[in-house]
C-alpha cells in the first residue's frame, strides 16, 4: 500500500509550510476521505514539478543600451508649473 502523507508530513517533504499547503490546497493534487485531506508520494511529485523552475539560459534578455528606464527624464519639480503661470 502507498503511503499517505498528512499536512505537516508533506511540508516537510516539500519543505514548505503547511499554511501554504493548506491555502493552495484547491490547486494541488491531494486525496479527501470526509474532512481528511492527504498526499500520496505521486501528489507530492507532482505539486514539485508544478513549482520547479530552470534558469533561463543563453543570451541575456535586453542588452542594457536598450533600456527603457534609461530613456525616461523626470518630472518637474512640484509647483514649478505653477509659478510660470
Amino acid at each position: 500500500m502507498n503511503r499517505r502523507y498528512t499536512y505537516p508530513e508533506a511540508a516537510v517533504e516539500l519543505r514548505v509550510e503547511e499554511s501554504w499547503l493548506r491555502r493552495h490546497i484547491k490547486r494541488l493534487p491531494h486525496s479527501k476521505k470526509g474532512r481528511v485531506v492527504t498526499f500520496s508520494a505521486e501528489d507530492l511529485d507532482r505539486i514539485d514539478a508544478m513549482h520547479h523552475h530552470e534558469p533561463a539560459t543563453g543570451q541575456p534578455a535586453t542588452p542594457a543600451t536598450s533600456n527603457a528606464v534609461a530613456t525616461l527624464t523626470p518630472l518637474p519639480r512640484r509647483g514649478a508649473a505653477a509659478r510660470r503661470a
